[in-house]
């Protein structure tokens, strides 16, 4: 099992610091460059404002992954796996930074997604079996494939759809990427962890810029970028560790925005609602716009975030059964929510949860 000392903490630490600066130092100058978010139908802004910030995170995060590669010896998994990570981290980033400046249709979007996510897996990086309770390990076989390449695309596509308030998306990736670092260096999974931590240090350079209120957003780059490198450590651990996290950990860690994004989408499906069409209906949204400040939403996130990464350390350690009464308690708490959020947007006379006038922000 691969470990690593207490002693060498200070020194990941003092890493991180630096990611951080250099991430903040990359967003300070794309805030130069002036790339600018239009307000549209989907958008909880009023005012043009400058985006392409997460261009701060890719670089400090694939930075910390370089580094990784070429100095790490415990911190590490087989080089196919670890390029396999580099590649396709850094073509997400090339296509939606891209989309930033291009502004695709929903289309071609998907398409550079999807292509993003086929691109580690000649490199062996597909989910081959899956642990169940009751069931145990089954194997996935050819679906393996199907199954890697809708996990990548929802990912990344939850993250950017989450990506609506200030702090929203970066901080739910602090939080997270910080639990899963813990949670992967308590049970002797290295590459995770140093991963991780090199996201956290990213998104966490980026954070001053976003609040209390956004001098520049993340962007494509950004938050499709952490959503695609969530998925591909989630991946990453579960197959390739040595330790073999959980393949559940992540989603575990990311439920909020998850469940948020797979809510709307079945919501939108039953109305029969286009689901490419932009619009403001995400749990989130219409919390901001029954009336709590947009800060406070992202806040609710973080807090319902580090619920999960607590519940997350208990996680690995548990029965099946235990772990099945996770899911279902995690599910409840959110149908729960909603309801409050339904209750909250009744009381304000929002009756089109898809459209209204954008929070101020």
């Amino acid at each position: 099992m691969q470990t690593i000392t207490l002693a060498a903490l200070p020194t990941h630490l003092g890493f991180a610091l630096a990611l951080a600066a250099l991430s903040a130092m990359v967003v300070w100058l794309v805030l130069r460059l002036g790339i600018m978010d239009m307000p549209n139908a989907r958008s909880s802004h009023v005012r043009p404002t400058p985006k392409g910030g997460g261009l701060g995170v890719v670089v400090a995060t694939l930075a910390g992954l370089v580094v990784q590669y070429n100095v790490a010896t415990i911190a590490r998994i087989e080089d196919t796996y670890f390029v396999a990570v580099l590649v396709g981290a850094a073509t997400i980033a090339a296509v939606s930074l891209a989309d930033d400046v291009l502004d695709f249709s929903f289309r071609w979007k998907l398409a550079a997604q999807v292509f993003a996510a086929l691109v580690p897996m000649p490199f062996g990086l597909v989910l081959d079996s899956v642990s169940l309770p009751f069931v145990g390990t089954v194997p996935l076989g050819p679906i393996g494939w199907l199954a890697t390449l809708a996990w990548i695309v929802f990912l990344t596509n939850a993250m950017n759809f989450i990506d609506g308030l200030d702090g929203m998306c970066a901080g739910i990736a602090v939080i997270a990427a910080l639990f899963l670092a813990a949670i992967a260096i308590a049970n002797g999974g290295a590459f995770v962890y140093v991963a991780s931590l090199a996201l956290a240090a990213g998104c966490a350079g980026f954070l001053p810029f976003n609040i209390p209120r956004a001098r520049i957003f993340l962007g494509d780059v950004g938050s499709q970028f952490i959503g695609y490198l969530f998925a591909v450590l989630g991946i990453a651990a579960a197959q390739f560790d040595t330790a073999r996290v959980s393949m559940f950990i992540v989603p575990l860690l990311l439920a909020a925005p998850i469940l948020d994004v797979a809510f709307t989408l079945a919501r939108r499906l039953l109305n029969g609602e286009r689901l490419a069409e932009a619009h403001r209906g995400h749990l989130y949204q219409v919390l901001a716009r029954s009336g709590v400040a947009p800060l406070g939403v992202s806040a609710l996130y973080w807090a319902m975030t580090a619920l999960a990464g607590v519940a997350g350390f208990r996680f690995l350690a548990l029965s099946p059964p235990a772990k099945l009464g996770v899911a279902v308690a995690a599910a409840g708490l959110f149908c729960l929510y909603a309801a409050w959020v339904a209750c909250r947007a009744r009381r304000a006379g929002i009756t089109a949860w898809s459209g209204g006038a954008p929070a101020r922000r």
